[in-house]
């Protein structure tokens, strides 16, 4: 009962100390990761469009590629 009582403690203070937030993201700490890091989700997500027969599916991962084509060509 004792070693309930002790796991039920530590799982309560271990979430009263997360503070982060749904969908938060971490920044990058340089514009060579940034860049590198949109090329790889712009490629990506070409690959998964090409891979697909579903239109629907194919529609929305050529729109985030072209989303993140923009935010590269405003980068370089």
């Amino acid at each position: 009962m004792q070693v309930k009582r002790i796991f039920e403690r530590t799982i309560n203070k271990t979430m009263e100390n997360q503070y982060c937030k749904v969908g938060a993201v971490t920044p990058l700490q340089s514009s060579r990761q940034a860049v590198h890091l949109l090329e790889y989700q712009y490629q990506n997500f070409l690959d998964k469009a090409s891979n697909i027969n579903d239109a629907n599916l194919v529609e929305f991962f050529e729109l985030k590629a072209a989303k993140i084509k923009k935010v590269l060509e405003n980068l370089v």
